[in-house]
């Protein structure tokens, strides 16, 4: 069941496909995976068997969030653990809003993954024993984290993924190129996709690439707030260009803050430095400037309590005191558990002349990750056919309202396979004429004399709207951190919408990335308003402080975002018990 639910807030169109040069290039593929983390070198390794393989990355191969995943990785593999313990877990966290059977494949399948990663050369640490070493993070109530380096766990993750994926021969890399737009057939299904190459040779500039079906694994988005976890390519491309071609955005009201984020200041923007949970795990525990350990009685797992707990316990504790931050105390550890299990938090806590050997460490909640995202089935199928999301990219019903930590990861690993198996088994070929690109929708470039050339690309309208040029950045970032991050209220988030209306003027002349990259920022900003405008209750990382109560009666439901031929952003409410 599902129903429409008004969206009369304000906010502004946004475009239908990117204003960019028509393309100057193109190639033939199989399949296109746009990004290059856990999720799309994954889903690039296990296909393989299905032809000619392009990875597409914006920026070098090694570079977005699995590098900076600090915990590790979730799986029921010890003694006493089980896949039922592990899905329970991670339903208590998602608060109502798991896709039940999404968690079942992840808790099933997830030990099975790990074996894979692990046949690919990730080098895991490991008890004198020779098990796995299992450590524990918030909302899990066994010691179910795998973990690399001691807290260096997306490092080694990218380390192995990357070099297999440049050792196996039917997998084409394309570094520091921005996807732009999908392209579509006359049945409306995936064709290939536009993209934007900076100083590969020949394929520099836009060009296209001609495929069978395109996964998107292009992460998060982190920059649209002002301060982050995420590094500077989480921009929402991938949301936002599925967006543009059809697909439909679920949960975007769920962004989940990390509740222990080193503080650096109020004046620093930006990636901000993690200080994993995992660090909670070990026995360190949160204080205010008095030095009272305020998570207690407030969770029945006090500081390991899942993220959306903490972090609104320290939000109100900050409320509370005029407080910038709260106090995270790890000295009891000691120098030699620090370097033996955290060198690399040791190392950038000391870098920004902060000992957590011998001192408190400064912490405050920032956007970490997306819980929603483009709306899949359990093989990772989107609305428009031949694409597909995974990863932090999409909405898979695994986290619901707020991600168990460390399921990330495994996420990515065990719906990359899933798709890669939906593919091989699909006989959509990239010479089908049912393929051919449609000539459609509106790309624009500019003639010799200067004049705008109307190009047909995608999608068979017109649009007027246009570029968001990069300048309006920075404005936007801090209006969504102060009206749609942590807290939220009615007038904050009306105030947001018209704040994005007035941003949506400021458009680019001659587009570059970084205006592309802003427009894409706009479009998920403005889903992600929309839908937390709508939902009239605090549920996991949503927090409405005028509607403070869960409300089951008239919330149980996921806020599915489309796109009207107009511009305007559409929203319906499906039952989650319809999923």
């Amino acid at each position: 069941m599902s129903s429409w639910l008004g969206s009369d807030i304000g906010l502004p169109p946004v475009p239908g496909r990117l204003t960019a040069p028509a393309p100057g290039w193109s190639m033939d593929a199989d399949v296109v995976v746009i990004g290059s983390g856990i999720a799309g070198l994954t889903a690039a390794l296990s296909l393989r068997s299905a032809g000619r393989i392009v990875v597409v990355t914006k920026d070098q191969l090694s570079a977005g969030s699995t590098q900076w995943a600090q915990g590790g990785i979730a799986a029921a593999i010890g003694p006493g653990d089980s896949p039922e313990q592990h899905l329970t877990d991670t339903l208590v966290a998602g608060a109502g809003l798991c896709d039940t059977a999404a968690v079942e494949v992840l808790v099933t399948e997830g030990p099975a993954a790990l074996g894979e990663l692990i046949d690919l050369g990730t080098r895991f640490d490991v008890a004198g024993t020779g098990e796995l070493q299992l450590a524990r993070e918030g909302g899990h109530r066994q010691n179910r984290i795998v973990h690399a380096g001691g807290d260096a766990t997306g490092a080694e993750i990218q380390r192995a993924l990357v070099e297999a994926a440049r050792r196996a021969d039917r997998i084409e890399i394309i570094e520091h190129a921005l996807a732009l737009d999908l392209v579509l057939d006359d049945a409306g299904a995936v064709a290939g996709v536009t993209l934007h190459v900076m100083g590969e040779g020949q394929r520099d500039g836009v060009g296209a690439i001609r495929a069978k079906a395109v996964v998107l694994a292009s992460g998060g988005i982190g920059q649209v707030f002002s301060a982050t976890t995420n590094p500077a390519v989480s921009t929402g491309d991938g949301m936002a260009m599925a967006l543009r071609a059809g697909a439909r955005l679920r949960d975007l009201e769920f962004v989940q803050f990390h509740p222990t984020v080193l503080w650096l200041g109020a004046d620093q923007y930006g990636q901000q430095p993690l200080i994993s949970e995992a660090v909670r795990g070990e026995g360190a525990y949160l204080v205010d400037d008095a030095g009272v350990r305020f998570l207690q009685g407030q969770h029945e797992l006090a500081d390991l309590a899942p993220r959306d707990v903490v972090a609104k316990a320290i939000m109100r504790r900050m409320q509370e005191t005029g407080a910038e931050h709260m106090w995270l105390d790890a000295r009891h550890l000691g120098e030699q558990r620090w370097h033996e299990r955290f060198p690399t938090i040791l190392a950038i806590c000391r870098s920004h002349g902060i000992d957590p050997v011998t001192e408190l460490i400064p912490v405050a909640p920032a956007c970490h990750y997306a819980s929603g995202g483009v709306a899949t089935d359990l093989w990772g199928r989107t609305s428009v056919p031949g694409l597909y999301a995974c990863g932090e990219a999409a909405s898979s019903g695994v986290h619901g309202a707020n991600r168990l930590a460390s399921n990330s990861l495994l996420e990515g690993l065990v719906f990359a396979r899933r798709i890669a198996q939906d593919i091989e088994l699909s006989d959509r070929r990239p010479d089908d004429p049912s393929l051919r690109p449609r000539r459609s929708a509106t790309s624009r470039s500019t003639t010799q004399d200067g004049s705008a050339d109307r190009r047909s690309l995608s999608d068979g309208s017109s649009r007027s709207i246009g570029v968001l040029s990069h300048v309006a950045v920075p404005a936007l970032q801090a209006a969504m951190t102060e009206q749609a991050g942590v807290l939220r209220t009615d007038a904050g988030l009306r105030g947001m919408a018209k704040q994005l209306s007035e941003l949506a003027a400021s458009e680019a002349g001659q587009p570059e990335t970084a205006d592309w990259e802003a427009t894409n920022l706009l479009t998920v900003a403005a889903g992600l308003t929309l839908a937390a405008h709508a939902r009239r209750e605090t549920r996991g990382s949503h927090w409405r402080e005028d509607f403070p109560d869960r409300d089951d009666a008239a919330w149980s439901v996921h806020l599915v975002i489309a796109r009207g031929e107009d511009g305007m952003l559409s929203m319906e409410a499906h039952d989650v018990d319809a999923e």
